[in-house]
């Protein structure tokens, strides 16, 4: 295999710890105050919904699976629902409305003043992640933000209850690659918290 190739992998990884290492020294606190937010919305008989485009639908999945089934102690189910999921109900939204509206209307069926609303963007600036948010806000809602760069529309569409947490970089792949680590520090968080040292 050619050294440039190898230089280039090389470079991911370095690149990527890196992302870690600025995002470590910026988010913690954030992600402890969205951790306990969550903890409050399942300990009052709330359920986390969660949305996001692209590889973020990936990591809303990923999140909503951690909860629902387990992450890495036996534990009862937690009630999470991923709005990326369900073909028919998006392909309904845009065809009958907007492409933009296919987060926000679930939000609007689905989600009560109990509930937490998970939005994820590396940009911030999905349209139909912030009729989400916006959505939530109108249910009553709290939210927590997985953004990136400089947290673009969602920031503004937040509210004082909310939590934003904004990884300090611009590449898409490596904000997605600290978001994926801070689903999984979410998910001990809640654990932890709900179920102790439960095996």
């Amino acid at each position: 295999m050619a050294t440039t190739s190898i230089e280039k992998i090389r470079s991911h990884f370095e690149e990527s710890l890196e992302t870690k290492r600025d995002a470590m020294a910026s988010i913690i606190p954030a992600i402890a105050e969205a951790g306990q937010l969550m903890v409050d919305s399942l300990r009052n008989g709330g359920k986390i919904l969660s949305c996001g485009n692209g590889g973020s639908a990936g990591d809303a999945q990923h999140f909503s699976a951690e909860l629902l089934n387990r992450f890495e102690i036996e534990r009862p189910g937690l009630p999470a629902i991923a709005l990326t999921t369900d073909s028919s109900t998006i392909t309904a939204i845009a065809n009958d409305y907007a492409y933009q509206d296919i987060f926000s209307k679930q939000v609007q069926a689905l989600g009560g003043a109990a509930d937490l609303l998970l939005a994820i963007s590396t940009s911030g600036n999905s349209p139909n992640v912030v009729r989400a948010v916006d959505a939530a806000h109108e249910r009553e809602m709290k939210v927590v933000a997985l953004t990136g760069r400089d947290g673009g529309a969602i920031l503004g569409a937040l509210e004082t209850t909310d939590v934003e947490i904004r990884v300090p970089a611009e590449r898409t792949a490596r904000i997605q690659e600290v978001h994926l680590l801070v689903i999984h520090t979410l998910c001990d968080f809640i654990d932890s918290a709900l179920f102790g040292d439960a095996v």
